[in-house]
């Protein structure tokens, strides 16, 4: 069936483009995956912290492998796509940010970043998410961009906050994690508003 409005932006917009290297605040980039990163990979989804708000765990370095290498096939499919956040002195992967469920007819994508235990409390997923942000609505062309966490992610919707993302709502018993279900606090910013603060609980 026909649309009945064009798509806000091209199917290949991805395609058609390589992954760039993003540069972030406080000596930081946004880097593409490599197979090399997946010792790191294997030890963030390790991390009890990280898994704890994640749906899927990791049992081996072939699945981490795995992980690394889905990228470029994601990007070129222009359905998600991933950065590792590194120092710019050592190339050393720090945490991940992306853009998952990009829809390029709505000109919207999801949110996602972690941070390894090393590299928390100095602001990195706030300074990552900037840089990502910056680039999807200035450069990509995105309209909005959503953030979700679970209710009892205090950290998560700290950064949300902090990032001026207003909560738009909660979603009921939307995620099953290990624990059960959980509500889900949605937020959003649109590539021409302002910044909110706070966070809702």
């Amino acid at each position: 069936m026909p649309l009945l409005v064009p798509p806000v932006l091209p199917a290949d917009s991805l395609r058609t483009i390589r992954q760039p290297r993003l540069d972030a605040a406080g000596g930081l980039e946004l880097r593409p995956w490599r197979a090399t990163d997946a010792a790191t990979v294997r030890e963030a989804f390790g991390c009890p912290q990280i898994q704890r708000w994640h749906l899927r765990r990791m049992d081996s370095d072939a699945e981490a492998c795995d992980w690394t290498a889905q990228w470029p096939e994601r990007w070129v499919a222009g359905t998600d796509a991933s950065w590792a956040v590194v120092e710019e002195r050592s190339d050393r992967p720090l945490g991940q940010v992306g853009l998952r469920e990009i829809r390029l007819e709505q000109a919207s994508a999801e949110l996602s970043y972690w941070v390894l235990p090393v590299a928390r409390g100095q602001g990195l997923a706030g300074r990552a998410v900037r840089a990502l942000q910056a680039w999807a609505f200035d450069r990509l062309g995105l309209h909005r961009l959503d953030l979700r966490h679970s209710t009892a992610n205090h950290a998560s919707c700290r950064v949300a906050g902090k990032l001026g993302f207003p909560v738009e709502g909660t979603l009921r018993g939307a995620w099953r994690h290990a624990d059960g279900w959980h509500d889900v606090h949605l937020h959003a910013r649109l590539r021409d508003e302002r910044p909110h603060a706070g966070c809702g609980r």
